[in-house]
């Protein structure tokens, strides 16, 4: 029986309220845009999505889903190869690379459901499931808030949990002292500058970081400065991580020497196709893969890759993923199992839920944060 062929392309933007204005050592807001493609090829859909600007939702629109239609879902890579190809002239990163991503995702869905096995077995799994962070802490959070939060953490078993700084140093030392007190040596620190530092700053307040036992360094200046990514690497104990704004295996080639740990985001990235050629970068290079925020999507295929250390339980995402979808995984014991109790058996498992119906946005167009 032949497979059919991809016959509808469908995409909406989602908007989801944030409790209160967050914040970390570069940027505030108060929203969080989902763009969801769905994908149809005779009696199935796939479903993928990316965090985004709805900007994404016309990339998909004008550009990717006339280069997906009559095309076959077993080719997710040809596909994918000419989606990047068709964007050659408007540039490939940034906003279209989260478009493509969100495509690829239902590709490899629908392909998936197609051919009637999970998701995790389509890619080979390599474990049942992943160690999971937590992760939010923002830069405005109260103590009591930031309290609740690593409390929360804790209790749902993880072993690493991390916090924003990079807007008061004096502030930031308090607060991870804070965390340290609660958690008594039982959990690992990691902090996230998301670039607010200049690369002798970074290095000077790594030092303190050292001091206070935190593990894990996260783009303590851009992440587009190589060179002062490799400076702190040199003058401090805690790995040096960044990658979460890596739109190809070229941009993790250029950073896989300045980090000890690669990030790569799957809604950035290029999807499925695209995390797996950034993974094959880093493990050239023998360096381990985290997964950044999206925890339900990472799930499947962070089962998938070898050296792949944690998937970023973030805060915003976390809460917003049961409103988007249904058969979400959730957290139990610190890491999170491919597929949800209530996943269906094919693909990866999860569906646009009806309560994601009221945060829709009514058009593409339609401005967001």
């Amino acid at each position: 029986m032949s497979t059919p062929l991809i016959d509808d392309v469908t995409v909406d933007s989602y908007r989801f309220p944030t409790p209160q204005t967050e914040a970390d050592g570069t940027l505030a807001w108060d929203a969080t845009t989902a763009v969801v493609v769905a994908i149809r090829a005779g009696h199935e859909r796939g479903l993928g999505w990316t965090y985004s600007s709805p900007a994404a939702a016309t990339v998909v629109e004008h550009h990717l889903a006339p280069e997906v239609r009559g095309t076959s879902p077993d080719d997710v890579t040809d596909t994918w190869l000419r989606l990047r190809r068709a964007c050659r002239n408007f540039g490939t990163s940034g906003v279209v690379a989260h478009a493509l991503s969100a495509v690829d995702i239902a590709l490899w869905d629908l392909k998936a459901r197609l051919l009637e096995v999970p998701l995790e077995s389509l890619l080979g799994s390599v474990r049942r499931a992943t160690a999971v962070y937590g992760s939010g802490g923002f830069v405005n959070l109260t103590d009591e808030q930031l309290t609740d939060q690593v409390i929360g953490w804790e209790a749902a078993g993880c072993t690493a949990v991390k916090i924003k700084i990079g807007v008061d140093a004096d502030r930031d030392i308090e607060r991870i002292t804070l965390v340290r007190k609660l958690l008594g040596g039982r959990t690992a620190i990691m902090v996230d500058a998301n670039g607010a530092y200049t690369p002798g700053e970074a290095c000077r307040v790594g030092v303190e970081l050292d001091r206070l036992g935190v593990v894990w360094f996260e783009e303590p200046v851009t992440s587009d400065d190589f060179t002062g990514l490799r400076t702190v690497r040199d003058a401090v104990r805690c790995d040096i991580a960044a990658g979460e704004y890596v739109y190809s295996e070229y941009e993790a080639e250029r950073l896989i020497d300045a980090v000890d740990c690669l990030q790569l985001d799957i809604t950035r990235c290029g999807g499925y196709t695209g995390f797996l050629r950034g993974s094959a970068v880093a493990a050239a290079h023998h360096r381990d893969i985290s997964a950044h925020c999206a925890p339900a999507l990472h799930a499947g295929i962070a089962a998938a890759v070898p050296r792949l250390r944690h998937i970023e339980w973030f805060a915003d995402h976390a809460r917003l993923e049961p409103l988007l979808v249904t058969g979400a995984p959730v957290v139990a014991q610190g890491r999170l199992a491919p597929r949800g109790q209530d996943a269906e058996p094919y693909g990866h498992g999860m569906r646009l839920s009806e309560s994601a119906a009221r945060y829709r946005l009514s058009s593409p167009a339609e401005p967001s944060e």
